[in-house]
């Protein structure tokens, strides 16, 4: 396929039951299958760095299994995903599951090869830990850049059991490697007990902003997602969603789960709040399907992976029209 033919979309329905055929994500085509891809979603199934529950190795293909009801058009963003702009499934990035620092080499070097075709990353965890290495490429790209980080947990630690690279460090790790920017930094979600005031003084010390659960039931979705629209303005972002930001109720399926934690609905409408931001990548960990009841936290995050690949693939899509407008003026 060239970059001016038309988007390879999902297996049709009406033609393929949803329940058969390849659980690939949204039953998209594979990477191999098409010419080029402007958003690959690609699984890490690596859980090495949980510090509670294992088991969200199996998450990215839970969440394709739970993706297989997703429908090409998405009402909320009025946006056919699958027709502006090419995604595929770029399948998973096998990691040594029994050396941490290898598996983060061979994460980011993954992630290196996919983001040089050109592509954005919408990537499906494993652990928290996968999110260092994919910033690192992210910021190879772009430079040091905007993180929305929500979760019931800060995930600034410095060691765990004396090792730096756990589900509990990667962003502790991300702002001393200069990979932020570190002027629009944000937890969303963020509740529970902590192991010390210390925590929460250490955190803002490396410019974190955060918005609590408690904020988002107070202030309601609109005003949360103004507010983070207003801290990261028009700078390259990346999101990332550890699953346990939801409440138990609504993600049941994840290794350290926290009572009082957002609705699907909230985290969906924030997300959706957010789709003028420049989000260059983005990732989905720590479901572990272990621990689900009825896919109930599959489902929660294959929709919430579906709302961030819609607004890279409007981006993506303005950008391409943006630009052949310019190359149209100038062939003038």
């Amino acid at each position: 396929m060239s970059s001016t033919d038309s988007p390879r979309g999902p297996i049709d329905s009406s033609r393929v039951p949803r329940y058969a055929g390849p659980a690939t994500f949204a039953r998209l085509p594979r990477v191999d299958e098409v010419g080029r891809t402007d958003v690959a979603v690609v699984g890490v199934p690596f859980d090495t760095g949980v510090s509670y529950r294992p088991g969200a190795r199996f998450g990215g293909n839970a969440i394709r299994e739970a993706s297989r009801l997703l429908r090409p058009y998405n009402p909320a963003q009025d946006a056919s995903p699958f027709a502006l702009a090419q995604v595929a499934d770029a399948g998973d990035i096998a990691a040594n599951p029994f050396n941490i620092n290898e598996a983060v080499e061979t994460i980011e070097g993954a992630a290196d090869d996919l983001l040089g075709t050109g592509a954005r990353l919408m990537t499906l965890g494993g652990d928290h830990t996968i999110a260092l290495p994919l910033l690192r490429s992210v910021a190879k790209k772009h430079g040091p850049v905007a993180l929305l980080h929500f979760d019931a947990h800060l995930d600034t630690w410095d060691t765990y059991f004396g090792a730096e690279y756990t589900h509990g460090t990667p962003f502790r790790r991300a702002v001393e490697e200069g990979i932020l920017d570190t002027s629009a930094l944000s937890h969303v979600g963020t509740r529970g007990p902590l192991y010390g005031k210390q925590d929460l003084t250490d955190d803002e010390k490396m410019g974190f902003g955060i918005v609590t659960s408690a904020d988002v039931m107070r202030r309601g979705v609109d005003e949360i997602a103004d507010q983070l629209r207003q801290r990261i303005g028009d700078r390259p972002l990346y999101i990332s969603i550890d699953i346990d930001v939801l409440d138990p109720a609504h993600a049941p399926g994840t290794g350290t789960p926290e009572a009082g934690g957002l609705t699907s609905r909230e985290l969906l409408e924030i997300l959706r709040g957010l789709s003028s931001c420049h989000l260059v990548s983005a990732d989905l960990v720590e479901v572990a399907p272990a621990y689900d009841h009825a896919e109930i936290t599959s489902v929660a995050a294959s929709h919430a992976a579906y709302e961030l690949t819609t607004i890279m693939s409007r981006q993506i899509a303005v950008e391409k029209e943006a630009k052949e407008a310019k190359e149209a003026e100038d062939a003038k």
